[in-house]
């Protein structure tokens, strides 16, 4: 696809993957709308890349159905869905609780999957769009600790290409992204970005593969694509 002029949703934009990404495909030349829980942050982030802000819970499932629409009339139409939104917890097993489930489904999962389904209602009626997922190499592999954190993302790779099955027939390319660890501030209890570290990847590698990915002529997409540092010591 072509980025300039494209009209784009980041979930989760003001900060890390999301926040690289909408920068990079700013810069692009496209017109990129980020969500995030943060009014004041979100706000200030939207101001400095040049985004359009939308405070958006997408665990908040009633609210789902008007802020999809609000993104698209903000907008002016959509032509592709980036699913960054994500949270995390990693009890170790006996200490895991129902709570913990239900927290990182709600938004990896389930709000997610609500979101997608009111935007792909507009990509319908314009028999194209892009959706890119964002999981995690954890959605290939399992980890101490990863019980909850990785069932989120095993679930939302196989939801990934069930949507693929479903939607291809309406010229919708639906793409799965897989970082390894990235130094942002996922997981981190005050939200503050951690330090670049030359072993692990900075958002801007993940920004610059979507970006790569979404580029490819419309004919053709990559269905899966995972992202590793080269020497993670």
């Amino acid at each position: 696809m072509n980025l300039e002029q494209s009209k784009i949703l980041v979930t989760g934009g003001s900060a890390g993957i999301g926040k690289a990404t909408a920068k990079l495909l700013i810069e692009s030349g496209a017109k990129v709308a980020i969500t995030g829980r943060n009014i004041d942050k979100l706000n200030r982030v939207a101001e400095e890349i040049g985004a359009i802000p939308v405070a958006f819970d997408v665990s908040r499932y009633e609210d789902i159905p008007a802020k999809a629409e609000e993104v698209v009339k903000a907008l002016g139409g959509i032509d592709v869905l980036i699913n960054n939104a994500g949270i995390g917890e990693f009890p170790v097993m006996g200490d895991i609780k129902i709570e913990h489930f239900e927290k990182v489904f709600s938004t990896n999962v389930f709000g997610l999957t609500l979101l997608t389904q009111e935007i792909v209602k507009h990509f319908k009626q314009q028999d194209k769009g892009h959706i890119i997922n964002i999981a995690s190499t954890a959605a290939l592999r399992g980890f101490a600790r990863g019980t909850v954190y990785a069932a989120s993302k095993f679930a939302l790779r196989g939801m990934t290409e069930c949507w693929r099955a479903e939607l291809r027939k309406h010229n919708i390319r639906v793409i799965l992204v897989n970082p390894s660890e990235v130094t942002t501030a996922f997981a981190n209890p005050e939200r503050i970005e951690r330090p670049e570290e030359a072993s692990k990847l900075r958002p801007v590698e993940i920004a610059h593969t979507i970006k790569g990915v979404l580029e490819m002529d419309d004919r053709g997409f990559v269905p899966e694509v995972s992202v590793w540092a080269t020497n993670p010591q």
